[in-house]
């Protein structure tokens, strides 16, 4: 119950901080520097997930040569019993 209320109390924080000031002062105006922040890290996010995807591709190649090599060896140990 209080990871709910903190979630919540950090939501509606994050929202007060995009609104734009109004006269009545109500909000701080940053929606534009969260758009140049997302603008700026949108690249970056990307560049990292594909480097991961890259390694994971590499992994998976490095599996499934492992796994081919042990078929390859049981089947000759098969074949010498």
């Amino acid at each position: 119950m209080k990871s709910f209320i903190i979630g919540f109390l950090i939501i509606a924080a994050a929202i007060f901080t995009i609104l734009p000031v109004k006269p009545d002062g109500f909000g701080l105006g940053w929606g534009t520097n969260v758009l140049d922040f997302l603008k700026g890290g949108v690249p970056v996010f990307g560049i990292l997930i594909g480097i991961i995807a890259v390694f994971i591709g590499f992994a998976d190649m490095k599996d499934r040569a492992e796994a081919k090599k042990e078929t390859l060896q049981q089947r000759d140990n098969e074949k010498t019993e």
